[in-house]
């Protein structure tokens, strides 16, 4: 690992293995470029705090660290009436880890504001299928009448759900899943569901930030 941008403290990671730059080493949300999609050095990217985010057109790696976090204890999510409504009165049907790939292939294709494209390429589909292979990545699922309408996937470290990405095909879907890895996070000792960045739609259900020091303060306690 060697030292990119001297000013940003951005590090062009190593090939042979799979060291990340510490929290003291960090200045911007970028952190480093480079490297692979080895289970590896993807599980010590969440360790320290990392995730990748795009692959550029040079085929790097970006990962990013930011200093402002988006996390959500899972007792706190805010459930509004009509979220309550959609919950109890919908027909949604709940599973876990029932058909991960399927889940992360259409969090791919939803449209979002402000982005003209996805960052969960092909390559980033199969790395994480991989981890799901390894009991490292799950899915939460959202079906009405038996079509996957809705759903998330992320990661587990520690005590810390990294959540990475969601989508809802049906009004409402998406909460839906959350609410329920709130509901088996609360219940099976995870502390905090790692949002990454901020957006209105996980602030609508409690998220909020907090600053990075203060993320891998609970992310070294937890792990």
């Amino acid at each position: 690992m060697k030292l990119l941008n001297k000013k940003n403290k951005i590090y062009l990671l190593d090939e042979n293995n799979f060291d990340f730059p510490k929290l003291e080493m960090m200045k911007d949300d970028l952190v480093a470029v480079g490297g692979d999609f080895h289970p590896q050095r993807l599980l010590n990217a969440y360790e320290n705090g990392i995730f990748p985010w795009y692959i550029d057109e040079y085929n790097y790696i970006h990962w990013f660290s930011p200093n402002k976090r988006m996390v959500l204890k899972p007792d706190e999510m805010k459930v509004s009436k009509s979220l309550k409504k959609s919950i109890l009165n919908k027909g949604f049907i709940i599973k876990s880890n029932e058909n991960f790939e399927a889940v992360i292939r259409a969090c791919s294709q939803i449209k979002r504001k402000h982005e003209n494209s996805t960052w969960i390429s092909e390559e980033f589909i199969k790395a994480y299928i991989n981890l799901h292979n390894l009991d490292i990545a799950f899915s939460i699922e959202c079906y009405l009448n038996d079509e996957l309408v809705g759903g998330l996937y992320g990661l587990l470290i520690g005590n810390i759900f990294c959540g990475e990405s969601m989508f809802a095909k049906v009004t409402d879907a998406s909460k839906v899943a959350f609410y329920h890895l709130c509901n088996q996070a609360s219940q099976n000792g995870i502390k905090l569901i790692d949002c990454q960045v901020y957006n209105d739609h996980l602030a609508s259900l409690g998220a909020y930030e907090i600053s990075r020091e203060k993320y891998f303060e609970i992310l070294n306690i937890e792990i």
